[in-house]
């Protein structure tokens, strides 16, 4: 695997831990509020929101980088 490749996984898997965690905590506090079951709650909308986010930036992200490339050259 080369570094290029291993460096966008590297910065997916990063990028998703952070992104979805944020984002799970703020609409589930701001929804429903905070309760005995707040972690629990947050901790498996943050691991399905990972799940799904992860395959989306590797998938999408290079096209999108590539788009944004030729608009700002």
């Amino acid at each position: 695997m080369n570094t290029q490749l291993k460096r966008r996984i590297a910065f997916a898997l990063s990028m998703g831990v952070v992104t979805t965690g944020i984002i799970s905590f703020v609409l589930l506090s701001l929804n429903l509020g905070f309760s005995d079951r707040f972690a629990l709650m947050w901790l498996r909308s943050w691991a399905t929101a990972y799940v799904i986010v992860i395959p989306a930036i590797l998938l999408i992200g290079p096209q999108l980088q590539a788009q944004v490339d030729r608009r700002v050259h």
